[in-house]
């Protein structure tokens, strides 16, 4: 089987705003629980590489799960403190790019234009895109070779308006992945806030909030090993 592609933030604050956020740490642990009990090995990437900031807040909602891997050596390593660059990444090599949320990704996940050309290479190679909460934004700007964005008419799903206003960050983020995302083309479908939600639209498999990695790992391991099944 071909590796998982998990991206992650370098931005450990609000743009401006001097306020700590970064990796929203359940959606990257409770997404590679779920792989990897799968057999599927994981990359970790970041838009600069390197350091990966968590969002302090998220330990609040920390499950054992998520200090397992919190405290696992290897994703210490590969995933907060080492993780790759893009350029020199083979898109050939993925299954599947991932992409995890916390509010900084925000500011590094939507104009990236080596992201944006590794998802659009994996998704060309009949390979999944595949994200959690605010991590759709990575998403919500890639187009394919004529300019068209791929969200267009794709039923999809992330961290909705209400969600936004009841986090109390809605005056801090550049923009509501919701409106950008109907803007687009989008189907934008969603549940009450913060219940778990995710759902498939052909090779697009998007979770709804932070409690939603789970729902969009199993998705994906069902896709990846049955790909005849509905």
């Amino acid at each position: 089987m071909k590796k998982i592609l998990v991206v992650l933030t370098n931005e450990s604050q609000y743009g401006y705003h001097p306020e700590a956020t970064g990796l929203w740490l359940g959606e990257a642990t409770e997404f590679v629980q779920v792989m990897t009990e799968a057999g599927f090995d994981i990359d970790y990437v970041s838009p600069k590489g390197g350091y990966v900031p968590i969002d302090p807040r998220s330990f609040k909602y920390a499950s054992a799960t998520d200090m397992k891997w919190y405290h696992d050596r290897d994703f210490q390593d590969r995933a907060l403190a080492n993780s790759l660059s893009p350029e020199g990444l083979d898109p050939m090599e993925y299954s599947a790019i991932y992409f995890t949320g916390g509010h900084g990704v925000m500011w590094d996940f939507p104009y990236n234009e080596d992201l944006h050309k590794i998802s659009w290479q994996i998704y060309q190679n009949d390979g999944y895109l595949t994200s959690v909460c605010h991590g759709i934004s990575g998403l919500l700007f890639l187009k394919d070779d004529l300019g068209q964005y791929l969200i267009k008419r794709k039923h999809i799903t992330g961290f909705t308006n209400a969600e936004e206003n009841l986090s109390g960050k809605k005056k801090y983020v550049p923009f509501l992945n919701e409106d950008v995302a109907s803007l687009h083309g989008a189907e934008f479908s969603k549940k009450r806030p913060y219940a778990e939600y995710a759902l498939t639209d052909g090779k697009f498999i998007t979770g709804q909030n932070p409690f939603s990695a789970t729902a969009v790992a199993r998705l994906l391991v069902k896709e990846l090993k049955n790909p005849l099944e509905d």
